[in-house]
């Protein structure tokens, strides 16, 4: 089967996806736990496999311990370069792009991936990776992994956007803007409901000025934003992390 794609940068750095494992953890546990199979599929881990090596661990460690991590990448020499880390059954890498090299995972972590496309190009991407009924988790991050947000979608349909940050590096909400979903990236302008969104968040944070923390501040502005109307679907224990889940503003 010929891979569908093409060839990203691939830069990567070690523990860069560490927010969004731990979401994948809580948010798709217990669909892992209840697979007869909990194959997780990384598409495009990238020049180094060490973002697919800790997502295995991270699972194993929090889900069950049989879970399999499979990295897809496009680039054969990617491939490749990988083999040594690999540890099979629980842990390999292939060739393979949004066909997912014929798998059928129960969950797809697609990072840094589709921002490098066409927006025109998302769709087609989400509902061939959601086809066989896994979950899809595509999102975009800084360097670090600092700031991050992401889309859980599913049967190509997105159903909520994360915003995720190490608040201590956190100067404002609007931040986020520059690490939205690629199928949201180009809608923040007035009008649109990411730039609503957004503009609440940033309200709500210059509101909530406080002397004790960052963390204090992130929560009274989910507080105050949703007294104000947003629909929040997580609670405060994500918050403390620096999470925010709500329902995907439509492009």
């Amino acid at each position: 089967m010929k891979p569908l794609g093409a060839v990203t940068r691939g830069t990567t750095n070690p523990n860069r996806l560490r927010r969004v494992d731990n979401w994948v953890a809580y948010r798709c546990g217990p669909r892992l736990a209840d697979a007869g199979r909990p194959l997780v599929v990384d598409l495009g881990f990238g020049a180094s496999p060490v973002t697919a090596v800790e997502l295995r661990s991270r699972l194993a460690a929090t889900v069950r311990p049989d879970v399999t991590v499979i990295g897809l990448e496009i680039d054969p020499v990617r491939v490749d370069a990988a083999q040594p880390r690999a540890d099979p059954p629980r842990l390999e890498f292939r060739r393979g792009g949004f066909e997912l090299a014929g798998l059928c995972p129960v969950v797809v972590r697609a990072f840094n991936v589709l921002r490098q496309y066409d927006e025109d190009e998302v769709d087609g991407a989400w509902r061939t990776m959601t086809e066989c009924g896994a979950a899809l988790i595509d999102g975009t991050c800084d360097e670090l992994g600092r700031i991050a947000t992401w889309a859980y979608i599913e049967a190509g349909t997105p159903s909520t956007l994360t915003f995720s940050a190490r608040l201590s590096n956190l100067d404002h909400p609007m931040t986020f803007a520059q690490r939205l979903p690629k199928a949201l990236i180009h809608h923040n302008v007035a009008g649109h409901p990411v730039h609503d969104l957004l503009r609440t968040l940033g309200r709500a944070w210059d509101a909530e000025a406080t002397p004790f923390g960052a963390r204090q501040r992130w929560m009274a502005m989910v507080r105050r934003a949703r007294e104000e109307g947003l629909t929040v679907l997580d609670g405060p224990a994500r918050w403390r992390r620096g999470e925010l889940t709500v329902p995907w503003p439509r492009a």
